[in-house]
């Protein structure tokens, strides 16, 4: 997959002083005083932070739900099922690159209601077993909602890529409201995601010859049965040492 899951904090920060930037480089060719400036500033600035803000706190939500789920298995089954989280809210030039794609109004209204996978969390498991029960487990709580399911584990893509992808709904409770956020969740097991980090960069390399990449190509699709094979190997030993020690 294509997107970058990494602490966005400081990105978000970045964006929104660039956007503040670029409205008074413009604003400098009116006649406009310095308050009407960091006023028109202000007010384009603020529903943008805020959009991205309930995203953020959305990922915050999901994220806690997830390190609570860990804590309990690990006293029930003597072991921790997630192997890490990672988490990004999508930047801003992607989105609107999407919206031109598709082809939709430019506005945030349109964003909010179009684009689903704006924040991003994903799981990364040592076992598929493990993304299962940790999905249904998510999905059994009362404040979850699940807008749309793909199994690429059990209907891999034609690629060779496998995980587990859900769209879910979040509360998050603001001051005055309570509001209800997107969320894409991803789950993979160390070898799901190994082999899509390497099919990540494999597809935006632009000077590999096409003799070439075609070559990789069909490697890598090689690699991902071989990848899906040590998975159901991995787990056939973890089920007979669950069986020998119950």
């Amino acid at each position: 997959m294509s997107e970058n899951y990494e602490n966005n904090e400081m990105d978000l920060m970045e964006q929104t002083d660039k956007m503040a930037k670029e409205i008074a480089r413009f604003t400098q060719k009116l006649n406009y005083s310095e308050e009407a400036i960091l006023d028109m500033v202000q007010e384009q600035i603020i529903p943008v932070e805020q959009f991205f803000a309930n995203y953020t706190c959305a990922i915050m939500e999901i994220e806690t739900k997830f390190k609570v789920l860990n804590e309990q298995f690990s006293l029930i089954y003597d072991g921790n099922p997630i192997e890490s989280i990672h988490s990004r809210v999508k930047d801003y030039d992607s989105i609107i690159r999407k919206l031109i794609r598709k082809n939709l109004p430019k506005t945030l209204e349109s964003i909010e209601e179009n684009i689903h996978d704006i924040a991003g969390v994903r799981v990364i498991c040592s076992f598929e077993d493990d993304i299962y029960r940790l999905a249904r487990c998510l999905l059994q709580q009362d404040d979850i909602t699940l807008i749309r399911k793909k199994d690429y584990i059990q209907n891999p893509k034609p690629s060779g890529y496998r995980s587990l992808h859900l769209i879910v709904s979040v509360p998050i409770f603001l001051e005055n409201e309570k509001k209800n956020v997107k969320v894409e969740v991803q789950f993979r097991t160390i070898a799901m995601d190994f082999w899509a980090s390497l099919e990540h960069k494999l597809k935006y390399k632009k000077n590999i010859p096409a003799e070439k990449m075609e070559m990789l190509t069909q490697e890598l699709t090689d690699c991902a049965k071989i990848s899906a094979s040590l998975d159901s190997r991995m787990q056939q030993i973890r089920n007979y040492l669950l069986k020998a020690g119950a």
